[in-house]
């Protein structure tokens, strides 16, 4: 409610801040406290109209912040689409593109998994494109440094380790992260020579400018089209959202 009462505040701050200019040419002979005093009056017995125009600059706001996300989409389409430094699950020729930035300790991206995979085994024309946005500290990051290597040096085995260190209970971490690539057979001097490479920093740089530039800050968040899905949004609705894609 505090909230609500600054920004009031600021929009009738605002509103008489302008009565210099707007008054000036019809009303010269009414001074400003007396014009003060009848806005205020009408804005007390009339409070429903700061509530909106409150309502409207938010509404404008969210527009403009969509019209600019829009922008910077279209701005960065090869880094989203089609970067050197993601892989690429499904279909890789597929008529829709959905593009997921996780986090390996993201519990929501854990619950979130599922739905994905639904959606690759049903849809065989959707084209999944995955991002490491390790946002959640350290842990997160070493793992995803290991993910990194592991798509470099066994790109054949990335979508198994994704799915198994993805579902594992506790946190990812470095270790974690190496015993899941060993299982599959993956060489630890292999990954290792990966991951003392630049090739994890430059990852990140990426994914990282592409999230800032769209204002995503957290996990799991979906790129569709010209649209930022935030959170795990269920099956349902991806599947909604990938159908009106293609219409």
């Amino acid at each position: 409610m505090n909230k609500l009462i600054r920004r009031a505040a600021i929009t009738c701050a605002a509103t008489l801040a302008l009565l210099p200019a707007t008054f000036s040419a019809q009303a010269e002979s009414v001074n400003r406290a007396e014009v003060e005093t009848i806005i205020k009056e009408y804005l007390v017995q009339n409070p429903e109209i700061v509530l909106e125009a409150l309502q409207e600059l938010d509404k404008r706001r969210l527009a403009e912040e969509e019209s600019a996300r829009k922008e910077a989409i279209t701005g960065l389409s090869d880094e989203i689409y089609n970067s050197e430094y993601q892989i690429v699950l499904g279909n890789p020729d597929g008529d829709v593109t959905l593009v997921e930035l996780f986090d390996y300790n993201c519990g929501y991206c854990k619950r979130a998994l599922s739905d994905l995979v639904r959606l690759v085994d049903e849809d065989k024309n959707l084209r999944v494109v995955l991002k490491e946005f390790p946002v959640l500290g350290k842990a997160s990051q070493e793992a995803a440094r290991v993910a990194i290597a592991v798509a470099e040096v066994a790109p054949d085995k990335y979508e198994d380790f994704h799915l198994a260190l993805l579902s594992q209970p506790g946190r990812a971490n470095l270790a974690s992260s190496l015993k899941v690539a060993k299982d599959l057979g993956i060489a630890d001097a292999d990954l290792e020579k990966s991951m003392k490479s630049s090739r994890a920093a430059e990852t990140f740089q990426e994914v990282f400018t592409i999230a800032e530039q769209l204002g995503i800050t957290g996990t799991p968040s979906y790129i569709l089209g010209d649209e930022v899905i935030v959170g795990a949004v269920g099956y349902d609705t991806l599947k909604e959202k990938i159908a009106a894609e293609r219409e």
